[in-house]
């Protein structure tokens, strides 16, 4: 009867007293399970974090600094200022999803009106061309004086105050490009406004979406027609002058970064931080055009990329539930894989499976993804958020994992355009996929949002740690179409390059000479030596 009772006692125990433990690969978190009841856990998690606290200096130095730095933002977690704060200054390597005509504020786009004497209609809330006549119609400096139409003119060009009982998100979103539209011939600064925001966000690099030829290519394509043939209708295209079109476009990117140096000051001794934005150009294409303008400009797209190291890729933009975008997907599919056997070397990144149930019939949410992939070749994937209603998504997370096929993750963009949010987004799919992720921000001064929010939607709404986080922003550079090596060999255990593993790490010369040499390498170091200042600096907080 007594080993029996001992017995027991002792199953008691170790079914009551489970030890604290710290999982490797996250931040350091507490877990108790016991018979205390969920209304005393707190108090005791406090406990013992208090003991935790008061161990002996020695096992604290035994933390590495990226270990204490995550320990210090699990200790803020629950505090959203304080993580806010924290997450600002952490390096965030790349924002590789922008459109640039939506990473501006609306608040830059009136003023520039105003500066240029365009006019506001008050219908409309929109920026319109001269002359500024008509019932409604005013000078766009009237917007700056009077407070209730420039209060009005911001929510209707961004996702400011929207109210869902009035209008989707989806609808309100889109339509702000049309508000706005007059004047995008500012590009330069809205670069600069782009460059600006992505220094003070800790982002060192951006591929950012644009079509510099505005729609030559698209009439071009108009009159040339599609044949369905597309060897024969690009020869064609070329024929026609297409080349000289990619001329004048290299041509209006040269003015336009060079206004960009200007307005920032890139030559001047004490030049503003934007200018230290490495910024790369994807060519977008209007995938709700006729297929001829369509295919005109995915040609466009190869031939400026193929032809300018500053355009590294493309991708097509407008909405994906669109009416031509849904009937016309499959082809637009099947043009890309056609030309991207005659243009290796260029790389594509797609949107695709920016959809949700209720947008488009099921049926429509079975195959973008993998048609994006399989046929078209994408190596990346922006959005993605229908993923697991693709037939065989098992298989096809599988695949895009073996391929190496990452996913451009907007979360504040799929909030406030698909309503999908929290645990109904599929990031953690993808993660336990193996898939790589990346946050990119999409359209931050529609959204009103920028990559610290992104991050801190990361956090909060995904729960990702310290090191989910980090992994997320080299995942970025090491998916980035810049050139050159890679500082990693490995990308799943970010195993450095053996020139900057050895004796001296990344300040060795091999190394030195590895950034010299490769445009990405040296983005890549230059992240690392971010994460190593962050860390050392975030290490030492008291707790």
């Amino acid at each position: 009867m007594r080993r029996w009772r001992a017995e027991r006692a002792r199953r008691s125990f170790r079914r009551d007293h489970v030890p604290i433990i710290s999982p490797p690969d996250h931040a350091p978190m507490i877990t108790i399970r016991s018979s205390i009841s969920r209304r005393l856990r707190p108090a005791a998690a406090a406990f013992l974090l208090a003991l935790a606290a008061a161990a002996p200096a020695s096992a604290q130095r035994a933390l590495s600094a990226e270990e204490r730095t995550a320990r210090y933002m699990e200790s803020i977690r629950e505090q959203p200022p304080m993580l806010v704060a924290f997450l600002r200054e952490m390096p965030k390597g790349a924002d590789l999803h922008s459109h640039l005509s939506g990473a501006v504020y609306a608040e830059s786009y009136l003023r520039w009106a105003a500066e240029d004497s365009l006019c506001v209609s008050r219908a409309a809330l929109a920026i319109v061309r001269p002359p500024c006549t008509g019932e409604g119609v005013e000078p766009a400096s009237r917007a700056l004086a009077d407070g209730a139409l420039y209060g009005a003119m911001i929510d209707a060009m961004s996702m400011r105050n929207w109210n869902a009982a009035r209008e989707s998100g989806h609808d309100q979103f889109f339509d702000t490009f049309g508000r706005f539209g007059s004047a995008y011939h500012r590009t330069a600064d809205m670069l600069a406004e782009a460059m600006t925001r992505a220094a003070n966000g800790r982002v060192s690099y951006l591929e950012l979406m644009l079509t510099p030829d505005g729609r030559a290519a698209a009439g071009l394509g108009a009159s040339v027609g599609w044949s369905g043939d597309a060897a024969r209708t690009r020869e064609a295209l070329l024929a026609a002058g297409l080349r000289d079109t990619v001329a004048m476009a290299r041509r209006a990117l040269d003015a336009v970064e060079a206004r960009r140096d200007t307005l920032l000051g890139c030559r001047a001794p004490a030049p503003r931080p934007g200018c230290a934005v490495e910024v790369r150009w994807l060519y977008q294409v209007a995938r709700g055009r006729a297929p001829a303008q369509v295919f005109a400009q995915i040609v466009m797209g190869f031939e400026m990329a193929a032809a300018d190291p500053r355009v590294v890729g493309f991708n097509l933009v407008q909405p994906e539930d669109g009416l031509v975008s849904m009937r016309d997907y499959s082809l637009q599919m099947g043009m890309i894989g056609a030309l991207r056997r005659l243009y290796p070397g260029v790389k594509v990144s797609l949107h695709a499976g920016e959809l949700a149930p209720g947008l488009v019939p099921p049926e429509g949410l079975r195959s973008h993804i993998r048609e994006a992939v399989m046929v078209a070749g994408a190596s990346r994937i922006g959005h993605g958020v229908d993923v697991m209603h693709e037939e065989g998504a098992a298989e096809l997370l599988r695949e895009m994992a073996e391929r190496g096929v990452m996913v451009e993750i907007a979360l504040t963009s799929n909030d406030v355009i698909l309503g999908v949010r929290g645990a109904d987004h599929p990031l953690s799919a993808y993660r336990a996929a193996g898939v790589p992720v990346a946050l990119a921000t999409d359209d931050e001064g529609v959204s009103r949002s920028e990559m610290t929010m992104e991050y801190l939607k990361a956090a909060r709404d995904q729960g990702l740690d310290y090191r989910a986080l980090k992994t997320m922003a080299r995942t970025s550079l090491e998916h980035a179409f810049v050139g050159g090596e890679s500082l990693w060999t490995d990308r799943r255990r970010w195993t450095p390059a053996p020139a900057c593993a050895g004796a001296g790490g990344l300040d060795s010369a091999a190394c030195r000479a590895l950034a010299a040499r490769s445009p990405r390498a040296r983005l890549q170091i230059d992240l690392e030596r971010a994460f190593r200042t962050f860390e050392t600096r975030w290490a030492a907080r008291p707790r």
